[in-house]
C-alpha cells in the first residue's frame, strides 16, 4: 500500500468501497446527452494556459508561461514530476527524450533505461534519475515539431523550470500587472513517484505554503488523473483540487475503477466529496459525431454543477489536426482553424473554464461569446 506524507495511510480497499458505493447511486453507467446548460457568468470564466502558451513556445518553459501571461491567461499549468533529489520540475512526463536534448548529452547516455510506469514499459531517460543540477544542463525541445514547426526554432534555448520558479513568475507578473495570475499544477504519476520514495505531496504543499498559497482562496488548483493523492491532499490542505478524467482507462491507483464508472450522476457526487472541479477530456462534454462534427452536449456539466463542481475541459488547440471537421480551415493539418467556433459551443454547454494551448485565441473567443 502507498503512503503519502501529511495525509496519513490510505486504505485502498476503503477508497474503492466508498467510490463504488457512490457510483451505485448513479442513474446510468455512461455520460448521457443533455440539452445545453447555458454558460455561467463570463466574468467567472477561467482560461488555463495548457503547459503555458504551448501552441507558440515549447511547452513547460518559462518562455511559454511568460507568453501565456502576456496573452492574458488566468492560470498557467505546470505538469509536475520529481528529480532524484526531490525537487518538483515541470515536464509533460518524467520521460524526457521528447521534450529535452538529453539524447545529445553523451555524459548521460548510461541513464537511458526501461521502467514500468502505470503498467506500461517505457525505455527513455527519466527525471527521477537526474539531480536538479543535472537537469538544468539540458534544454527544452518542441514536443510536436511536425504540427508546430515554428516552435522548433526555440529548441535549445530554455531550461527546465522548477515549480518554485513558476510560482515566482506568476506572483511577480501578477504584481507587476495588478492582477492575479494563478497556477494549476498537475501531479504526474503520483502513485509511481510515491512508490520510489519521491511523493509529490510534501514538496508541493511546502512550495504552496512558502508562497502563501496553501488555502481555499489561493489562486491554485491541483489536478490529478489519480484519486488517492487528491484524497490525501484534501485531508492535508484546503487548496482546491481537480479530478481529471478521460474517455478511456481509469485511475492508475484504482485498477478496479474506470473513468466511465466515475462519470455517472452518483460518481460525480463521489468526486465532489474530495474535489472542487473536474477536468474532463472535452469529448466527454461534447462528443464528436459520426459526421466528424460536434454532437449534442452530454449531461456531465449538469451533473457536475448539481454536485457543486466546476468543469474545466481539456484541451483546446487551434490547429486543424485537433479540430472537428467542420471547423477546419485550409487543407493543412497544421493550419489554424475555427477554434473560436469550438469554444463558443462549449461555453454554450455551460463549462466554467478551459485549457488552451493558445490562451490568447481562447480569450478572443471568450470576448466574442460575451459580445453575442
Amino acid at each position: 500500500m502507498a503512503e503519502y506524507a501529511g495525509g496519513g495511510k490510505l486504505k485502498w480497499t476503503a477508497i474503492i468501497g466508498s467510490i463504488m458505493a457512490a457510483l451505485a447511486l448513479g442513474a446510468c453507467a455512461t455520460v448521457q446527452k443533455s440539452a445545453p446548460a447555458g454558460p455561467r457568468a463570463m466574468a467567472d470564466f477561467t482560461i488555463i494556459a495548457h503547459r503555458g502558451a504551448s501552441g507558440d513556445r515549447p511547452e513547460h518553459t518559462i518562455a511559454a508561461y511568460q507568453l501565456a501571461i502576456d496573452q492574458g491567461a488566468d492560470f498557467i499549468e505546470p505538469d509536475l514530476v520529481l528529480t532524484k533529489d526531490g525537487v518538483l520540475v515541470a515536464r509533460h512526463e518524467n520521460a524526457i527524450s521528447e521534450t529535452t536534448d538529453v539524447a545529445g548529452h553523451p555524459e548521460f547516455a548510461d541513464r537511458r533505461t526501461t521502467k514500468t510506469i502505470d503498467g506500461a514499459a517505457l525505455t527513455d531517460w527519466f527525471t527521477e534519475d537526474f539531480t536538479l543540477a543535472e537537469l538544468k544542463t539540458l534544454r527544452a525541445r518542441e514536443r510536436l515539431p511536425q504540427l508546430r514547426p515554428a516552435n522548433a526554432q526555440y529548441d535549445g534555448r530554455f531550461e527546465i523550470p522548477t515549480f518554485d520558479e513558476i510560482i515566482a513568475l506568476a506572483k511577480s507578473e501578477g504584481a507587476r500587472r495588478g492582477r492575479v495570475v494563478g497556477i494549476y499544477p498537475e501531479t504526474k504519476h503520483p502513485g509511481y513517484f510515491a512508490s520510489i520514495g519521491l511523493p509529490h505531496q510534501a514538496p508541493l504543499l511546502a512550495a504552496l505554503g512558502a508562497a502563501g498559497w496553501n488555502g481555499a482562496e489561493a489562486p491554485v488548483f491541483v489536478q490529478s488523473f489519480e484519486v488517492g493523492n487528491l484524497k490525501a491532499l484534501d485531508a492535508a490542505s484546503d487548496v482546491r483540487l481537480v479530478q481529471l478524467v478521460q474517455e478511456e482507462g481509469g485511475p492508475a491507483d484504482l485498477p478496479d475503477i474506470s473513468y466511465a464508472n466515475m462519470l455517472t450522476a452518483g460518481g460525480v457526487r463521489a468526486i465532489a466529496s474530495y474535489a472542487d472541479a473536474i477536468g474532463p477530456q472535452k469529448s466527454l462534454v461534447i462528443p464528436i459525431g459520426e459526421n466528424g462534427q460536434l454532437d449534442e452536449p452530454t449531461k456531465l456539466v449538469e451533473w457536475a454543477h448539481e454536485a457543486g463542481l466546476l468543469v474545466h475541459p481539456w484541451t483546446f488547440r487551434a490547429e486543424n489536426y485537433f479540430l472537428p471537421g467542420d471547423l477546419r480551415r485550409e487543407d493543412s493539418s497544421i493550419a489554424r482553424g475555427d477554434l473560436a467556433g469550438e469554444i463558443r459551443a462549449f461555453i454554450a454547454a455551460g463549462i466554467d473554464g478551459l485549457f488552451a494551448d493558445q490562451p490568447g485565441l481562447a480569450i478572443e473567443a471568450l470576448r466574442g461569446a460575451e459580445a453575442e
